[in-house]
């Protein structure tokens, strides 16, 4: 094989990559000219502002949220339209008092709180997991410790007692929910 041989399978397979890429990048600009289409991820994206306390979210990961959440259950959207509508044209210091507000607004609206807010913190959204390491759970610890992906301990570790923690003292946003197990 002689250099110009190599050098023309080198430029071609340049060619080939680049080519690959710029497609890639097209589908992406696509893919999100689509999620743009939906007008419910501009009202989920604000309710998630709010319901968080934060100014920066991942757009693409309140894209997938928003779709596992209203997935199985086609009345979060109108709910999500209604806290939307309630977030507004109310003016609320935090999310407690937004959460608080939207129960005492409609009982049913504190199950569509509780999966946004396990959407974005849990990274679960309908029983399947949407975002592992970017959920918020994890953001106290992201500049020092990433979230595990194996156990830390020996074998029934977790069969020790843990440590004594003093009792909170806030008050809970919304009423009590049904305790749930959920399946391992």
């Amino acid at each position: 094989m002689s250099r110009r041989d190599t050098l023309l399978r080198g430029m071609s397979a340049a060619l080939v990559g680049s080519a690959v890429k710029a497609s890639a990048q097209n589908q992406h600009a696509h893919d999100v000219q689509a999620t743009g289409s939906d007008p419910l991820i501009p009202m989920f994206m604000a309710v998630s502002h709010r319901l968080t306390d934060r100014d920066t979210l991942d757009q693409r990961i309140g894209v997938a949220l928003c779709a596992g959440v209203v997935q199985n259950n086609p009345a979060r959207k109108e709910q999500i339209q209604t806290l939307y509508d309630l977030l507004t044209k109310g003016s609320f210091a935090s999310a407690a008092d937004f959460a608080r507000a939207a129960e005492k607004q409609d009982a049913v609206l504190k199950d569509t709180i509780h999966d946004v807010m396990t959407g974005w913190y849990r990274g679960v959204a309908d029983g399947k997991v949407v975002v592992y390491r970017s959920a918020l759970m994890f953001d106290i610890t992201k500049d020092a410790v990433y979230p595990k992906t194996y156990a830390a301990g020996g074998p029934f570790y977790w069969t020790t007692k843990p440590p004594e923690v003093a009792l909170p003292n806030g008050q809970p946003a919304l009423s009590p929910s049904k305790f749930v197990i959920e399946p391992t």
